[in-house]
């Protein structure tokens, strides 16, 4: 599967924005789906997973209650709302596909990834 995430940009403190991951290749509902992120001079951190079927999420404490992920199988993309941003969510954005069953946590348990796209909050 190939993914392609997109809608990171310049935004202030306080603002939103919504976060898109687009697979092609297979369908997305053969995969969890995650987000992480990687600032500068820092290790890549999980944001957000959603198991394969969409009823299940969970969230880093530091993006819990601000940012929202979810799934359309039928567009074959996954989303992450983030509401309330700080400038501390400032970091290239990736999302992952994992073949295991649950809500992957770490890294290591995803094998396919998109390109990153950038957030940048301005305070």
């Amino acid at each position: 599967v190939q993914l392609q995430a997109s809608g990171g940009g310049l935004v202030q403190a306080g603002g939103s924005l919504r976060l898109s991951c687009r697979a092609s290749g297979r369908t997305l509902n053969n995969y969890a789906m995650g987000w992480f992120r990687q600032a500068p001079g820092k290790e890549r951190e999980f944001v957000a997973a959603i198991a394969r079927s969409g009823g299940g999420t969970f969230y880093a404490d530091s993006v819990k209650g601000r940012f929202t992920i979810s799934r359309d199988n039928a567009e074959n993309t996954v989303y992450l709302q983030m509401n309330i941003l700080k400038p501390e969510d400032t970091a290239v954005y990736y999302c992952g596909g994992s073949e295991g069953y649950g809500l992957p946590l770490t890294s290591q348990r995803y094998g396919y990834w998109g390109q990153g796209t950038q957030v940048t909050v301005s305070s």
